[in-house]
C-alpha cells in the first residue's frame, strides 16, 4: 500500500510506522490520521507481525496537530469542533487500543498531540536532546487525550498543562513518568526494534491479552471516562469566544499563521499584543 504521509514496512515479526512530514516536523494531518488507520488495520491482519514500532522521519517525532490543516477547514459551531476534534481523540486512542504493543522511538521535538501520541505508546524511549511540550493552553486550545494525568499524577500534569509548558527535556520526561528509557542520541529507533523484537519473541496471546489487562486496569481508575469529559470540555473551549482568541483568529486570518504565533509569543513574554 503506497502513503503520502507515513512510512510502512514490516521486518520479521516487528511492524513499523514512521511518521513522514518532515518539512512540517510531521505535523499531524487529516490525511495522516487516515493513512495511519488503513497501516494499523493492515498491521493488525498480518499473524507474523507481534509488535510495532512508531517513530518520526526527518528531525522531530512530531510537532502536534497541523494547524494549517485545521484553519483550513473552517471548523465552527459546537457540532464541527465535535467531529474534528473527536477524529483527533480517535487517532490517539487507536494506538492506546491497538490490540498489539506499539513502541515510540521519539526524537527532536514531541509537542502538544504529538506528546499525547507518544503517551498513547505502550513503551516509549527518547533520545537525549528530544524536547517535550504542552503548549495547548498558550494559543486558547485543547488537550486531544487527557492521558497525562494518570502517567504523572494531578499534581505535576496541572503544572505542566496549566502552564504551557513547552520545554521539557528527556530526562524530566523520564523523571516525570512520560518515557521509559533516555537513549543516547541516534539509538532511539535501534533501542526500540530491539524491545519490540523482544516482545515479539514471546508468547502473542498473551502479550495482547496482558496489554489489554492494563488497559482495563486503566479505564477502571477512569481514564476512558476522562477522555470522554475532556472531549466535551474541549468543544465547550473551542466554542468560546474570548478577546484573545478573537485576535488570534483575524491576525491569523489578515497576516497569517505565523504572525498570529508571533503575537501570542510576545503576549506571554508580556512586552506587546
Amino acid at each position: 500500500m503506497a502513503f503520502e504521509t507515513i512510512e510502512m514496512q514490516v521486518t520479521g515479526p516487528v511492524g513499523r510506522i514512521t511518521l513522514n512530514r518532515p518539512e512540517r516536523l510531521n505535523a499531524i494531518s487529516r490525511q495522516m490520521m487516515a493513512e495511519a488507520r488503513q497501516a494499523l488495520d493492515q498491521l493488525e491482519t498480518v499473524p507474523e507481525v507481534a509488535a510495532i514500532v512508531l517513530d518520526g522521519a526527518g528531525r522531530a517525532f512530531c510537532a502536534g496537530m497541523d494547524l494549517k490543516d485545521d484553519a483550513a477547514g473552517d471548523t465552527s459551531g459546537a457540532e464541527g469542533w465535535r467531529q474534528v476534534l473527536g477524529e483527533n481523540l480517535e487517532f490517539i486512542t487507536w494506538f492506546w487500543d491497538f490490540p498489539k504493543p506499539v513502541v515510540a522511538a521519539v526524537h527532536g521535538h514531541c509537542m502538544a498531540a504529538g506528546c499525547d501520541l507518544a503517551m498513547a505508546c505502550d513503551i516509549t524511549v527518547a533520545e537525549e536532546g528530544t524536547i517535550f511540550g504542552k503548549p495547548e493552553i498558550q494559543f486558547g486550545s485543547v488537550i486531544t487525550a487527557m492521558v497525562m494525568p494518570f502517567l504523572t499524577g494531578p499534581k505535576l500534569a496541572k503544572e505542566i498543562l496549566l502552564t504551557g509548558e513547552d520545554r521539557l527535556t528527556a530526562e524530566r520526561a523520564h523523571d516525570l513518568g512520560l518515557v521509559n528509557r533516555v537513549i543516547p542520541e541516534g539509538q532511539g529507533l535501534e533501542t526500540a526494534l530491539q524491545i519490540a523484537r523482544r516482545i515479539a519473541a514471546l508468547d502473542p496471546d498473551a502479550v495482547q491479552l496482558t496489554k489489554r489487562s492494563i488497559n482495563r486496569a486503566l479505564d477502571a481508575m477512569g481514564l476512558r471516562e476522562a477522555l470522554r469529559a475532556n472531549l466535551d470540555l474541549s468543544v465547550e473551549i473551542e466554542t468560546l469566544e474570548t478577546p484573545s482568541r478573537r485576535r488570534f483568529k483575524e491576525i491569523s486570518q489578515n497576516e497569517g499563521l505565523r504572525a498570529a504565533l508571533a503575537w501570542r509569543a510576545r503576549r506571554l513574554r508580556g512586552d506587546g499584543g
